[in-house]
């Protein structure tokens, strides 16, 4: 039988946010401070209230006024436990602290429709990997070699780029269109201009929980200790300044001027219902890469675009994270295999999630092979890439029996470019 809780919204099984997920973001409403919340079904519950209130562990006391996540997550995963489970507790349909707390209740567990949500962790240093296969493939073929699409060291290491954690953004921030330069077809030089191929990138990301010692490699199967959360990713991607400015060193202003996340971090505990077995990889990975445990999660994910003017968001993408080829405990791997250090709050992309079908891929360069194949959208709407105005949306979730544990959605709108001079 499900677990319920009293709050009665979380109980219908289509919400993202039921008992079982207790997902930790941070909001605040009109006139008051950022500080920590979870979700449950169409509410938040204020933690710092909870904590006040003395509801909640000793060990948390006082971290849960902050305006990000990084002091709490920093305490380390036995107290990450021990906090869920008192959550847990406290919201279940049969336990009374707070449900039966008016003027408590009244004062911790707010509307989510009146919060605003902000970006739940300060973020040290962002870095987005390359890990779908079926991404790297569809890529390789349009643009090297259809015959040998992947390079020769896709399969033996996570290929990964180190990205600006200060670009980082909330869904719902509005993302500009970005300014470069573009080498147009058979010009001789390059221009200075708007990006005129706009793209989107599915993605999950990940939240190290744990400070790695320079010069120390995390090995491969600690990767839980590290590992505090997930959330929803888009890295949006200006594919013709990309383009030209890749070669030799790979992205740089094409993919700097933003990234977005969903404001709702899952944990990974959460996760643990829906962990999978690992995707087969041949060759075998150098030894520092074997997995000894599953590492692979069960997570639907779908995007959605809406044209500006439009009145809905139509769906054009459906895919799963649990087929990537690296997964997230490699990627950490190798990340600090060479001694590098990861602090406490770093973001680590996943890279574009594709499928195999073709309404599975996760970009709009594969979905209309670099524009030349336009999407077909209701009301006769066409789209090669992004346009002013467009808005993405993207959401996933994991399937349970009678329940889902979701990551809520990650949207963004497209401004135009700053004007050039």
């Amino acid at each position: 039988m499900t677990q319920t809780s009293w709050i009665e919204s979380a109980n219908d099984g289509r919400t993202h946010f039921p008992l079982q997920n207790l997902p930790y973001g941070v909001f605040s409403r009109q006139g008051e401070a950022p500080r920590v919340g979870v979700a449950i079904g169409d509410r938040i519950v204020d933690l710092n209230a909870l904590d006040q209130a003395g509801l909640l562990p000793e060990a948390v006391r006082g971290t849960f006024g902050e305006p990000v996540l990084n002091r709490f997550i920093a305490l380390g995963r036995p107290v990450w436990r021990e906090t869920r489970r008192r959550l847990t507790e406290l919201l279940s349909r049969d336990q009374g602290a707070l449900r039966d707390n008016a003027a408590l209740r009244e004062r911790a567990v707010v509307p989510m429709a009146g919060a605003t949500l902000h970006l739940p962790v300060s973020i040290p240093g962002y870095t987005d990997f390359y890990s779908s296969r079926e991404h790297a493939t569809n890529v390789g073929r349009m643009f090297r070699d259809p015959d040998n699409a992947l390079l020769p060291n896709w399969l033996e290491i996570p290929i990964g780029y180190n990205g600006r954690a200060s670009s980082v953004v909330v869904s719902g921030t509005p993302v500009r269109r970005p300014n470069g330069q573009i080498k147009l077809p058979d010009a001789p030089r390059p221009i200075f201009g708007a990006c005129r191929k706009l793209d989107y990138e599915l993605e999950m990301g990940f939240i190290v929980g744990k400070d790695s010692v320079l010069g120390e490699p995390v090995p491969v199967d600690a990767a839980d200790d590290y590992l505090f959360g997930m959330v929803l990713l888009n890295d949006w991607s200006a594919r013709d300044i990309q383009q030209w400015e890749y070669v030799p060193l790979g992205p740089f202003n094409s993919k700097s001027f933003g990234t977005s996340i969903s404001p709702w971090v899952v944990t990974m505990e959460a996760l643990q219902p829906f962990r999978r077995d690992n995707p087969p990889q041949d060759p075998q990975p150098l030894s520092y890469l074997r997995q000894g445990v599953p590492n692979a999660y069960d997570i639907e994910l779908e995007v959605a675009l809406r044209p500006d003017g439009a009145g809905e968001a139509q769906r054009v993408s459906h895919t799963n994270f649990r087929a990537m080829y690296w997964t997230m405990a490699q990627q950490l791997a190798h990340h600090t295999v060479s001694g590098c250090n990861v602090r406490v709050g770093d973001l680590m992309g996943s890279g574009t999630i594709s499928g195999t079908a073709p309404d599975s891929f996760g970009s709009l360069l594969e979905l209309t092979r670099n524009g030349a194949q336009p999407l077909a959208l209701q009301g006769g709407v066409t789209r090669g890439f992004l346009q002013d105005g467009d808005e993405v949306v993207m959401t996933g979730w994991c399937q349970g029996d009678g329940y889902r544990v979701g990551f809520g959605e990650v949207a963004g709108r497209i401004a135009p470019a700053p004007a050039v001079e």
